[in-house]
């Protein structure tokens, strides 16, 4: 991982990534339609790795599982004892889907609620069972997804001689009412002069018709735990879950909550930045998340390019940060789209927790939660735009919300950006590492040089790098606007990386 402190300059860089095509879902055939609901909104891995949920516009939430530990046996002992090689990518399947939320109309706001999923987080498995939060808008469910058998009716017409599961039962009971038989005080009984020989005669048996009920397949059933309802004026940006288990935090542009995942009907305000008059409004929250081992941390980024470190245990209401995370604007640089492309879209934790990285509209910051003079580094995503950046206002573009994520081990940070490309960045002190790749089958096809790292502040130890993209790719096509990956996600332990191409997901392995 990078460091302000200098501590790893001596040590070399990691190699950079041969990124290579695994599997794509949902791939479109050209001059295909793509349905807006079936736009992909929202990824993430769990944290095993083992599952990957996206959310759509349609308010559906899709699973997906993965089968090259099952096939191959999921324990270490296992995998040692065999000859697979262990460059073994992670491949995944379809697990299931269900439909998380609906449209509503709010009647009070004269609002209508879109049924798209903003964010998906895991929560932790118990007894086989998968947890998820899901957040449209205005509403975050709680759901759970377990594996129930299903019951069904084999037969009706009961055959003494072929009969299985309850039908062995009853013929044997019927034989035994033919026959004679002891009571307990040992009376010697004879039944086979009653009425029911002559109702449960062989001749009699076709028309007794006794359900068989077999449970050999099993189907996976989603079940809504808690629905979490009527606490944000405003929409719902972010979720996260608390390293506790217990609890989980949900952001509009105003105000953070905390819930109790037991509890639906009841959430504290930890955070709220409403001004008393709306006018005086300067900057709205636009993303939080929970340190990913501390339970009273968590860090929130504003529209101002600023992110702030809050501690629980300080006060009820968290009015106060703890610590300021931003970066001071040189002199003249200022101009009209300067605070709108401050604007930070998404934040994350490194796993350590000792790093948080950021993504505003042109660039990547890597900020060290013990050094809040400036970023450690800063990566420029697509600095060939910054000459449009008023085409780009006029349609709007410029105010999109691109994800960001990091490795499992630190070492390369990700993000997206036009044209359905996506962008990998060696984060260590001495990396030079910047590559662009395209979401298609052939990820590397508009691969360019990148120049050398160089160094911009000796000061501050900020690092610009990537930034000599051209306008057009290697083939001379100008880069399409239009089309843009918004949403991607890294595995939790492996070189692997999800991204969504409109209503396509797409899967690379390094």
């Amino acid at each position: 991982m990078a460091g302000g402190d200098g501590d790893g300059d001596g040590t070399a860089a990691p190699a950079p990534l041969d990124w290579k095509f695994s599997q794509v879902f949902g791939e479109r055939t050209a001059g295909e339609d793509v349905q807006e609901v079936d736009i992909i909104s929202a990824i993430e891995f769990d944290k095993s790795g083992d599952h990957l949920a996206t959310g759509d516009r349609g308010g559906r939430v899709v699973l997906f599982e993965r089968t090259d530990t099952k096939e191959h046996g999921g324990s270490r002992k296992d995998l040692e004892k065999t000859d697979y090689p262990s460059s073994r990518h992670p491949e995944f399947r379809y697990k299931t889907e269900f439909q998380s939320h609906e449209p509503e109309f709010d009647y009070l706001k004269s609002l209508e609620i879109e049924e798209k999923i903003n964010k998906i987080k895991w929560c932790q498995t118990a007894n086989g069972a998968l947890f998820l939060l899901s957040t449209n808008d205005k509403t975050v469910k709680f759901w759970k997804v377990q594996e129930k058998k299903v019951k069904k009716i084999a037969d009706m017409n009961i055959d003494p001689l072929k009969a299985v599961g309850n039908g062995s039962i009853a013929s044997s009971s019927i034989s035994v009412i033919n026959k004679v038989s002891h009571t307990a005080n040992g009376e010697y009984t004879d039944k086979s002069h009653t009425s029911l020989n002559k109702d449960f005669s062989a001749g009699a048996i076709q028309s007794l018709r006794l359900p068989v009920v077999t449970s050999h397949e099993t189907s996976l059933v989603a079940r809504c735990r808690r629905v979490y309802a009527h606490a944000h004026d405003y929409h719902i940006n972010s979720i996260s879950n608390n390293s506790d288990g217990e609890t989980f935090i949900s952001a509009d542009d105003l105000r953070i909550n905390l819930w109790n995942l037991e509890i639906s009907n009841q959430s504290f305000n930890i955070v709220d930045v409403k001004p008393a008059n709306m006018e005086d409004l300067t900057e709205v929250i636009t993303s939080a998340e929970f340190h990913p081992t501390h339970c009273n941390t968590l860090a929130y980024s504003s529209s101002k390019g600023s992110i702030r470190l809050i501690d629980l245990r300080q006060s009820a209401l968290c009015d106060r940060h703890s610590t300021l995370f931003e970066e001071q604007e040189s002199p003249g640089s200022r101009s009209f789209f300067t605070e709108i492309i401050a604007s930070i879209s998404d934040i994350k934790f490194a796993r350590d927790g000792r790093y948080i990285l950021s993504r505003d509209y042109m660039t990547l910051k890597l900020w060290d939660i013990n050094m809040d003079s400036g970023p450690v580094s800063t990566f420029q995503v697509h600095e060939y735009l910054r000459p449009r950046l008023c085409d780009l206002y006029e349609n709007d573009s410029i105010f999109d919300k691109f994800e960001c994520c990091l490795s499992g081990d630190g070492q390369r940070v990700a993000t997206g950006s036009y044209s359905n490309l996506f962008r990998v960045f060696g984060s260590s002190p001495n990396s030079t590492e910047a590559t662009t790749l395209e979401a298609s089958k052939d990820p590397m096809r508009r691969q360019v040089q990148t120049p050398s790292r160089s160094l911009s502040s000796s000061i501050s130890r900020v690092v610009r790098r990537g930034g000599e993209i051209p306008g057009n790719d290697t083939n001379g096509n100008s880069y399409d606007f239009t089309t843009k990956l918004l949403h991607l996600a890294w595995h939790p332990t492996e070189n692997s990386i999800a991204c969504a191409a409109a209503n396509s997901l797409y899967m690379y392995y390094a």
